[in-house]
């Protein structure tokens, strides 16, 4: 199954974004590796991110969402996670 991750930026989350960001793509990485990060990057107005991730369930998902740098160190002040059903390509 396939979730979005969309990660709302702090007001001081752009300014955090750059120290932390090494953390945050350390994280991922391993899930990257498995081929499980479908699509992640920053949205260009500097309001947050978004990932595109496979996982077994949305408890997985919320489960490396509450672990990832951006959330515990404070980039991000809110996330929304959905299923997500891909169509194309």
């Amino acid at each position: 199954m396939l979730y979005v991750i969309i990660g709302h930026d702090a007001p001081d989350g752009p300014a955090k974004r750059p120290e932390v960001r090494p953390r945050h793509l350390a994280h991922l990485e391993p899930l990257s590796k498995a081929g499980r990060v479908k699509l992640a990057g920053p949205f260009l107005d500097k309001t947050g991110s978004l990932i595109v991730i496979e996982a077994a369930s949305l408890a997985e998902v919320w489960g490396l969402v509450a672990q990832d740098p951006y959330v515990t160190e404070g980039v991000f002040n809110r996330v929304e996670v959905k299923p997500f059903q891909q169509v194309f390509p």
